[in-house]
């Protein structure tokens, strides 16, 4: 079944069309469910593409996500969200969509071929970046055509496919296999296929934020509180892991300009917002290392 298995028959969906609609969603949501467990099994790849981006965004690269149709918005969703929850910045991570935004509208087939469009897009892959492709079938002509660019440039490729012995896995650093069941609707790859990669993004890029120092105890720490929902967030945030009432946190927020980690710092007695900026460069951003270093030494004393 390989090279197919994303195009195979679901073995109960004989008769789908004529079974009663819960019966129809029971089946749904269990092919949901078997594609999510199939994710499992790719751990251990998931976990050395998270070190590649790391890598990659510590060495001042890039993160640039590639795909077509439904896969490609599996990458975008997860790439979209990377500033405003992490504070990576924006222009450390690129969206390479077979088709273009124009596509959003209606999703057509035909640019997922355009070998020419998805060269002319790879130029902006530099050595310094980590490039994923994705794609379900894993043989999407935009997907391998980026890999390749990608690749011959000196770029780190993560690949995800859905079928094993997929052709996008020879351009990759790292091959990410989401070994997932026929679909029950035979090749609509937007449902388990896309799940899984779905799953798979999230973890890549959270695994990826976590080493980066900008998760700490569950809590986004480098997130952008741009609207009253994520300022409220961030004051919970500060009040937790700091041991300070809300009203206190939001009076060190502001002091911190926003930042988390520079109002947990302050909490911490931090003497200013930059003796905390200093604190977090020296460690590498981590909240938990400077915490640690002022535990030991004081910022006064290092600062």
């Amino acid at each position: 079944m390989s090279g197919t298995a994303t195009e195979a028959r679901h073995g109960e969906s004989e008769g789908l069309d004529s079974r009663l609609p819960q019966e129809i969603l029971r089946l749904l949501v269990s092919g949901q469910q078997a594609a999510a467990a199939a994710v499992d099994a790719a751990i251990p790849s998931i976990e050395t593409g998270s070190e590649i981006i790391v890598q990659a965004l510590r060495a001042g690269g890039k993160v640039v996500y590639a795909g077509a149709g439904s896969s490609g918005l599996m990458a975008m969703a997860d790439a979209l969200e990377l500033p405003g929850t992490y504070g990576i910045s924006k222009d450390r991570i690129v969206v390479l969509l077979a088709g273009g935004v124009s596509s959003l509208s209606d999703l057509a087939g035909f640019p997922e071929d355009d070998i020419e469009q998805a060269r002319r897009d790879a130029a902006v892959v530099e050595p310094a970046d980590c490039v994923i492709c994705v794609s379900a079938s894993g043989s999407t002509p935009y997907a391998l055509a980026v890999a390749k660019a990608a690749r011959e440039c000196g770029a780190q490729v993560i690949a995800i496919a859905n079928n094993p012995g997929a052709a996008l896995f020879s351009y990759a650093d790292v091959s990410i296999l989401l070994e997932t069941p026929p679909e029950v609707i035979a090749g609509s790859t937007r449902m388990g296929a896309g799940t899984a990669q779905k799953i798979a993004f999230n973890m890549l890029s959270t695994l990826a934020a976590v080493k980066l120092g900008h998760v700490h105890d569950g809590h986004m720490v480098n997130l952008q509180p741009d609207n009253i929902k994520l300022q409220a967030r961030a004051a919970r945030m500060v009040a937790d892991i700091a041991g300070v009432a809300e009203e206190e946190a939001r009076r060190l927020l502001n002091s911190a300009g926003g930042s988390v980690k520079v109002a947990v710092l302050l909490a911490a007695g931090a003497p200013d917002a930059e003796a905390a900026r200093r604190a977090l460069h020296r460690n590498g951003e981590v909240l938990r290392s400077a915490l640690a270093e002022h535990d030991t030494t004081g910022f006064h004393k290092r600062a």
